[in-house]
């Protein structure tokens, strides 16, 4: 008698998936003068969380005015038409509050709390902060101070020295090598006019997407955003501002370098490389093959191998940035100088076997039920729930997103993974960055 044939098993799904983000309780509002609004209620808080963004981040910032948008962005808290520095945040401490700015490569973001019967006072000063700055000469410079001491650090940071390079060398010729804090002989170049001329150029309502959580009606916070922003114009500015264009091209040879910073006694040093930008069909395939790679547990396959087993690196790990036209892959470690070689050739080593083979099934259902086991831990708080609503609408990828993500995370495989994972490593057109004390000979390639 013939067997019966045994079950596919069904896609597992968290227990609580039913109550994740969706268009069952997502409500999504465009304004007449074009601001996105999309409210999520959440009851079982009195508080409220907000997040959002202008498309005007550092992709418009001029070569020689580097920093433009982050500094203009810091200016936005610093006095409006109605409320001094002092005003505005005397006003969100009596109420314990918070809204804050700061600029990416695509956007200006912001984000605010506050408890649920105060949220038209933070869309007041949202409002205020956005419509009416007035660029106070004294906190310009004050801003200006910060700034450049931040840029002073950075340049005796070695991690942060092996970042810029990387993105350098990956994104030569479009603006994600750009640092979006600029440099300090450009932020010396930006004068007030210039800030109020970036704001009064890029600043638009047509860009701005709201995102609000917490103890409000869906109905009630759109209109609460309509009172204090729906009457928002910026004059004699297009519609849609377009962004920069330009093309981002894979290597065509390794590129090796190394930044001494003499008095170090640590090398950090990255291995990177062209990875899937967000929308990427290989994006979940990529995403997971990185979690293997240098994410899960203590460190995944890199931190197994070069930090628990070879004693060669402090810290080593994997890292995946994905935005809207592009992103990197890369490996990260911290070492003592003198194994910087050794380090190198093993985490080669590593790559190629990762690039040789499938992961194993047992490595890739671990990484699948860690994903789909923390996706409801990520989404328990207002300020968890905003940013997941970000992402959907920043880069489209749909109301339902959260709801279909057990299903998408578990229908990858290994073959896919491993696919995806020769499609963007190749060993002989990679970025290789080290910076710490002087080399005492040359590190090979």
């Amino acid at each position: 008698m013939a067997q019966p044939k045994a079950k596919t098993p069904a896609l597992q799904r968290p227990a609580n998936w039913k109550t994740l983000p969706g268009p069952e309780n997502i409500t999504r509002v465009t304004l007449q003068n074009g601001i996105t609004v999309l409210v999520r209620s959440n009851f079982n808080s009195p508080s409220i969380s907000m997040g959002g963004y202008l498309a005007c981040g550092s992709m418009f910032d001029p070569p020689d005015k580097l920093g433009l948008a982050q500094f203009t962005a810091a200016c936005l808290m610093r006095g409006s038409e109605h409320h001094s520095f002092h005003e505005i945040y005397d006003q969100m401490e009596s109420l314990g509050a918070g809204l804050g700015f700061g600029a990416s490569v695509h956007n200006v973001n912001f984000g605010g709390r506050a408890l649920a019967e105060d949220l038209p006072l933070l869309l007041t000063l949202l409002a205020d902060a956005l419509c009416c700055p007035t660029f106070p000469a004294d906190h310009v410079e004050q801003l200006r101070s910060q700034m450049l001491t931040s840029l002073a650090i950075r340049d005796q940071d070695t991690g942060d020295q092996v970042d810029m390079a990387i993105d350098e060398i990956l994104f030569s010729g479009h603006p994600y090598e750009r640092p979006e804090d600029g440099y300090t002989e450009t932020i010396l170049n930006i004068t007030r006019d210039d800030l109020i001329q970036f704001y009064r150029q890029h600043y638009s309502p047509h860009s701005l997407v709201i995102v609000i959580t917490g103890a409000v009606g869906a109905g009630e916070a759109v209109e609460q955003v309509q009172n204090a922003l729906g009457g928002w114009r910026q004059s004699g500015q297009p519609a849609a501002i377009e962004q920069p264009q330009a093309e981002v091209r894979p290597l065509v040879q390794t590129v090796r370098r190394h930044i001494a910073l003499p008095g170090k006694y640590q090398t950090d040093l990255a291995i990177g490389t062209l990875g899937p930008k967000r929308s990427s069909p290989d994006y979940m395939a990529v995403s997971l093959g990185n979690n293997i790679l240098g994410q899960f547990g203590m460190m995944g396959r890199i931190g197994d191998v070069v930090r628990e087993k070879a004693g060669l690196a402090y810290y080593a790990s994997t890292s995946l940035s994905a935005s809207l036209e592009a992103g990197s892959w890369e490996v990260t470690a911290g070492v003592n100088p003198v194994n910087l070689q050794k380090a190198i050739d093993l985490i080669l080593s590593e790559l190629r076997h990762f690039i040789q083979e499938p992961v194993s099934e047992d490595e890739l259902r671990d990484s699948q039920a860690n994903y789909i086991g923390r996706l409801p831990l990520s989404l328990e708080s207002n300020a968890g729930v905003v940013n997941a609503l970000l992402n959907i609408e920043r880069f489209q990828l749909g109301l339902d997103y959260y709801q279909r993500f057990p299903g998408m995370i578990q229908s990858i495989t290994t073959d896919q993974v491993l696919e995806a994972a020769r499609r963007y490593w190749d060993l002989d057109r990679l970025a290789i960055v080290s910076s710490g004390p002087e080399l005492q000979e040359p590190v090979e390639t």
